[in-house]
Parts: C-alpha cells; sequence; structure tokens
C-alpha cells in the first residue's frame, strides 16, 4: 500500500499547474468574446428591464447551486455513514468540480472522488465503491428524468434545428442515452450483484509484468470492496430512496439554474419545462466536448440553442456569460484557493 500512497501522492500532490486553470476560462472567454464582437450590440443593456426583481432571480441562481452542493455533500455523508463530516465533504465537493472543469468531460473529476475520499480517511476499497454508487446514482437521475420530462413536451420544442450544431443534438442525445443504458446496467452489476467480476477484472489486469507490483495492494483494495458493496447493498430502502431523492433535488437544482437567470432578464413569459429539459439534452453534449469542463463548446452550444428565448441574439450572449459564470467559472475560483491547502494538509498525514 505504501507503494501506492507514494505514487498517488506524486501525481496528486501538484495536480494542476496554474495554465490548466486558465486554460479553461480563456477558452470560454474567446468563444464569449467572440460571440460579443460578431453578434453583440451594446444598445441590448438599455432593452433588460433589471430591477429589484431581476437581483433577486440572479440570487436564486446563486441558492440553486448552493443547494445542488448541499446535496452532494449530504450525499457523501450518507454513503460514508456520517464517518465524513461536512468540511470534509465540502472540501471533496469542490475538488470533485474543480477537476471536472480543468479536464475533459469525458474523464471528469468523478475518477479522482476515490482519491479525495482515501486522503479524508476512507479506505481504499470502500472509496472505490462509494465512487461507483456516486457514478451511478448520477446516470440514474438522468436515465430516469429524461423519458419523465419528454412525455410533457412536443419533439420540435427540443431538437429544434435553428443551426448546424443544434440539429445534432438529437441524434447525438439519442445515441449516448443508449449508451448510458449500457454503463448504468455494468455500474449496477458490478457495484450490487457481481462485485467480484469487477476485482476478478483489475486482478487480471494487474498481472500483467508492468505493473505487477501493486498486484498485492489490488488484492487487499478490492477485497475491502467486495465487502462494501455486500454490505451497502443491503441498505434499507429508506436508504437508497434517501440518497437518491437527494440526488434529484441536487441535479434539477444545477439544471433549474438557467431558469432563475432567463427569468433575471426576460420577464415575457417562456416554457420553463422547455428551458430545464434542453438542459438535460445540453448537458449530454458538454460530457462529450473535448475541451476542459466543455469550455468554449458549451457557451457557443448554449447561446445557439436558446436563441429562441430571447428577441436578440445580443441578450443571450450576455445571459450565457452569466449562467457560466455562476454555474463554472465560480467553481475554478473556489478550487484554486482550496487545493492548495487542501493538499498540503491531506498529504502531511501519515
Amino acid at each position: 500500500m505504501e507503494t501506492i500512497t507514494q505514487t498517488t501522492k506524486k501525481k496528486v500532490s501538484k495536480p494542476f499547474k496554474t495554465y490548466q486553470v486558465l486554460l479553461p476560462i480563456c477558452l470560454g472567454l474567446v468563444v464569449i468574446g467572440w460571440l460579443f464582437l460578431s453578434e453583440f450590440n451594446p444598445n441590448v443593456f438599455f432593452t433588460f428591464d433589471f430591477t429589484i426583481v431581476s437581483v433577486l432571480f440572479i440570487l436564486l441562481a446563486f441558492a440553486l447551486m448552493l443547494l445542488r452542493d448541499f446535496g452532494i455533500m449530504w450525499r457523501f455523508r450518507i454513503l460514508t455513514n456520517n464517518d465524513l463530516s461536512w468540511k470534509q465533504a465540502f472540501h471533496i465537493n469542490i475538488l470533485h468540480e474543480f477537476t471536472s472543469a480543468v479536464t475533459p468531460a469525458i474523464v471528469g473529476g468523478s475518477s479522482l472522488i476515490m482519491v479525495f475520499l482515501i486522503k479524508e480517511g476512507i479506505s481504499a476499497g470502500r472509496s472505490t465503491t462509494i465512487m461507483f454508487i456516486n457514478l451511478f446514482l448520477d446516470e440514474l437521475y438522468f436515465i430516469v428524468i429524461c423519458p419523465i420530462i419528454f412525455l410533457f413536451i412536443p419533439i420540435n420544442q427540443l431538437f429544434n434545428s435553428s443551426s448546424v450544431i443544434v440539429s445534432t443534438f438529437g441524434i447525438v442525445f439519442l445515441t449516448l442515452y443508449i449508451i448510458r443504458l449500457f454503463w448504468i446496467a455494468i455500474l449496477f452489476i458490478g457495484t450490487f450483484k457481481r462485485p467480484q467480476w469487477i476485482r476478478h477484472l483489475l486482478l487480471t489486469i494487474f498481472k500483467l509484468p508492468f505493473i505487477n507490483r501493486w498486484y498485492k495492494n489490488i488484492d487487499a483494495i478490492t477485497n475491502n470492496m467486495v465487502e462494501t458493496s455486500h454490505e451497502i447493498a443491503n441498505q434499507s430502502f429508506l436508504f437508497w430512496a434517501k440518497a437518491f431523492g437527494i440526488t434529484i433535488i441536487a441535479w434539477s437544482a444545477r439544471f433549474l439554474v438557467v431558469n432563475a437567470v432567463f427569468m433575471a432578464f426576460n420577464h415575457e413569459t417562456f416554457n420553463h419545462l422547455v428551458v430545464f429539459a434542453r438542459q438535460l439534452i445540453l448537458w449530454v453534449y458538454m460530457i462529450i466536448s473535448p475541451t476542459p469542463g466543455g469550455s468554449g463548446v458549451t457557451e457557443y452550444a448554449f447561446k445557439e440553442y436558446y436563441s429562441d428565448v430571447f428577441s436578440t441574439t445580443s441578450a443571450i450572449i450576455f445571459v450565457t456569460l452569466i449562467w457560466r459564470i455562476i454555474s463554472y467559472y465560480l467553481y475554478l475560483l473556489l478550487g484554486f484557493f482550496i487545493i492548495p491547502n487542501w493538499i498540503k494538509k491531506s498529504f502531511s498525514k501519515k
């Protein structure tokens, strides 16, 4: 275990350089800047009816992000039987969001949750199981909510073809939804029904010549993981209802941020359910983006996808910037300040 600890420490003690934080910010701002220069009309500021109600809706958007973070922190505590303090859960959540923001979404910060949990005192096998359960609950939300929401919305309102990029949303969404069905089935079987399959797979991989020195460590970790999986799979219905209920609240709060921001700058009537449903679809597109945190791609896709909600292109460009500040750039800033102290404290422990 000492070898793995030293390797992990070497890898994570300085996980991100300053340029890795600046890169996604620059990519997003370059696209926003290009949109501003090419399509923005400064007169749009005079068209906004910015009142105290607008301020309240922006505060609501921040509150929804806080609700989302609180939900994820609470879920970490539930899955660890409250072995994590609220402060530890806060650190893990911010670290997860930060790593997701500075890496391509397909890589994401989810794979590092295990490392964060280990450094907060959770055993390696248990941390691995909790990481898979987090993935399972997040995927389950997407798999369940999408068909329910889409039952109440005409397809032409979800997949409008106002631009080339938006016209691809339908086929991309359907393809990735099917892939996610297979992925969640694998997570369910591997985590709750046959965790020994994952153990066997990992042990087989670590028999390879160039990594077999860690075989004994992986053997101990996966053995602990199997025990934890059996233990957590036998939790009560109330336990899982609470965990999934919190997941629904947390993710729904995140997607509703767009609705709150729209209400701050658009007091006309628009279909809130359509705005919410499009967030589900846009989230899929962000996941396949090769850029860190989907930066650049997300800003442009958001502007194109929601262009029919506002009367002018300039207005949606400005709203796009506000939305990304609240839901993305804020986590980059928080992570940039929190990570150094967390690393110093965590890796000073034996």
